[in-house]
């Protein structure tokens, strides 16, 4: 059985060369799938959301895409977007491309890297998976040992344990309460995104999103039919006078903005709960690592406040908690939408496996879990502490955004840099950062994202003396 599309954010890089810029796009999708990358199933980021990411115009993205739908790379599925096709892997490593290379436009090779790969990986979203307690894995795992699996093919797995203690860990961590048959577990963020807007009867209509914010999320909601809306942050997050008056949903990030780590007062969530009510629309609220907070005590989440049951669609994950191969995320919808969102998770074949549940479940009740988490906020703390002070003693006029929450930090840059070739010179001595315009729709932001989550306290200083040096440069 073929698998369902999952939207990706594969970062693509553009071979130096004087071929057309559509050419370009084009090798850079089939390297992608000629490298594992993108595998056949794999949704494709919109045409707008990668040209933002590379820097370029739409025009020449529109093309390439194109140029792959017809050499057979990709096919183009209304309201799905374009998603690989089946075997794209395979005539990708067989050395098919989409055109013939003009005489005396080869690509010129980029310097090798070492085998070993970058120094340091700051790239956002990777946490320190070697923070697990391996005996308390093992055992999760033993006791899924003792389970045997259901034998009817086509029944979904129903994850009862899971959201158990799912329901009481968000309860005693994040202040929602929420009744267990009103959670649904679903294979990461992405899944549960797209499985939105045709359960919310959101297809065709205006979802308002932050910007910068959450790629994943743009392309989810765009690929399935919404009409998607940027809506600029500032220092306190999104603001909700600010939603279009068309818009009957809005994403956002209120524990901890993504990328600029913006906490939303009280006042504006209050605010944005008004808005739902008022106009019926929905709120989705991705509480993707409001877990980890160190000056300050968490907020409880927008869905915890009176009444927001009703109009808060609440998403949470295992991603930076514990792991993001794991795919797993859960998501607490208004009870009235929960028979439509249950039909669009399981038709699009939106499923964790019976296995992957009962494991997370035991790592939840029997206790490791908590323990994990307060091991690793210390453990972040100290690398966060680390990283900012080697920046203030190296870089003493830079400006750090978003430092007192999450596992990455924004160190802004000019107006007018090109935080893409910064980015890209950061590569070339070894330290892996993302370009925060990479996350900007219409917002004019420029900037480096990084993550200090797997930077040992006493590399910290490495990893910046060679930031340092490509500022310098």
């Amino acid at each position: 059985m073929a698998r369902s599309p999952r939207a990706v954010d594969v970062p693509l890089r553009l071979a130096v060369s004087s071929a057309p810029l559509r050419h370009r796009v084009a090798d850079a999708v089939v390297d992608a799938l000629r490298s594992g990358r993108l595998r056949p199933g794999d949704t494709l980021p919109s045409t707008r959301t990668l040209a933002t990411a590379l820097g370029v115009s739409r025009g020449p993205v529109v093309a390439a895409y194109d140029e792959l739908a017809a050499a057979g790379f990709v096919v183009s599925r209304a309201g799905s977007g374009a998603v690989v096709a089946a075997g794209a892997d395979a005539a990708a490593r067989g050395g098919a491309a989409t055109h013939v290379p003009e005489p005396g436009r080869e690509p010129v090779a980029s310097p090798a890297r070492p085998a070993a790969g970058p120094r340091f990986d700051l790239r956002p979203g990777r946490p320190d998976t070697s923070l697990l307690d391996r005996a308390a894995w093992r055992r999760a795992w033993r006791a899924v040992g003792d389970a045997l699996p259901g034998n009817d093919a086509g029944e979904v797995p129903r994850h009862t344990l899971l959201r158990g203690v799912l329901a009481d860990h968000l309860r005693r961590s994040r202040g929602v309460v929420v009744d267990p048959d009103d959670l649904f577990v679903v294979p990461g963020v992405g899944g549960s995104l797209r499985a939105l807007p045709e359960a919310f009867g959101l297809v065709g209509r205006t979802v308002a999103l932050e910007d910068p914010g959450y790629v994943e999320a743009w392309t989810a909601f765009a690929a399935e039919g919404a009409r998607t809306h940027p809506v600029p942050v500032d220092a306190d997050g999104l603001d909700p006078a600010l939603l279009p008056a068309d818009a009957r949903a809005v994403y956002v990030t209120p524990s901890h903005q993504y990328p600029l780590g913006a906490r939303m007062p009280v006042t504006r969530r209050v605010a944005l709960l008004d808005w739902a009510r008022t106009t019926g629309g929905l709120v989705v609220e991705d509480d993707y690592d409001g877990e980890f907070r160190y000056d300050v005590s968490p907020l409880p989440a927008l869905r915890s406040l009176p009444g927001a049951q009703d109009h808060v669609a609440y998403v949470g994950t295992a991603s930076k908690l514990l792991a993001p191969s794991l795919r797993v995320a859960w998501v607490a919808v208004p009870r009235h939408l929960r028979n439509a969102f249950r039909v669009a998770v399981e038709s699009r074949g939106l499923v964790v496996n019976e296995a992957t549940g009962l494991a997370l479940a035991e790592l939840v009740s029997s206790g490791a879990l908590a323990a994990h988490h307060a091991r690793a906020s210390r453990t972040y703390a100290a690398r966060r502490g680390a990283f900012v002070a080697a920046v203030a003693d190296r870089m003493p006029d830079a400006v750090l955004e978003g430092v007192d929450a999450g596992l990455h930090v924004v160190l802004r840059l000019p107006d007018g840099t090109d935080d893409h070739e910064v980015a890209r010179r950061c590569s070339r001595v070894g330290v892996e950062v993302s370009p925060l315009s990479a996350y900007a729709v219409e917002s004019d932001v420029r900037g480096l994202v990084v993550c200090y989550a797997g930077l040992p306290d006493s590399s910290a200083r490495a990893a910046v003396e060679l930031l340092a040096g490509v500022m310098a440069g």
